[in-house]
């Protein structure tokens, strides 16, 4: 009996474990910021505005590494198209699709947040704080500093977290 008991634990264990001795990935919980969000207009302020007519964010955080592509419409009708892979080390990696910014560096500051610092040509030009609800189900991204044309931006985008993945 104790053999079978100790071949049973064995087996329990190699489910849950690989042989580096990491949990499986089934066994591990996804970031909170990975999944598609796609923008509630209705309860984001963006000032000055107006805000995209739609717009939809997928985050993927893997490690240390994460991305974000965005697609939407601008208020104007006109594409929006915004991607970036950056790791959580403070330096500056680059961004694709931003008139606004063509650099990026992210920090990690708890397992729900993430703050930006986006640059053009070096220089900060804005700043950016995206939190994830406790519950998983919303995502607020608060942005300050100035656009493409120079204008003072303050912009709260909430997120609604899509049932598609």
């Amino acid at each position: 009996m104790r053999q079978r008991t100790a071949v049973v634990a064995t087996l329990a264990t190699a489910l849950l474990m690989n042989l580096s001795g990491a949990p499986v990935r089934g066994a591990m919980q996804a970031d909170p910021h990975t999944g598609t969000w796609v923008l509630n207009v209705a309860k984001s302020k963006y000032t000055p505005g107006p805000p995209p007519k739609e717009q939809t964010s997928v985050y993927t955080v893997k490690g240390d590494t994460l991305s974000v592509s965005t697609r939407g419409t601008s208020a104007d009708g006109k594409p929006l198209a915004t991607d970036l892979t950056a790791k959580f080390d403070g330096k500056d990696h680059p961004v694709k699709g931003s008139p606004d910014y063509d650099g990026v560096s992210v920090k990690r500051v708890n397992s729900q947040t993430i703050e930006f610092t986006r640059k053009k040509a070096g220089k900060v030009v804005q700043t950016a704080r995206s939190e994830v609800s406790q519950d998983g189900h919303t995502r607020t991204i608060t942005t300050t500093g100035v656009n493409a044309a120079g204008t003072k931006i303050s912009q709260t985008g909430v997120y609604d977290k899509s049932s598609e993945r």
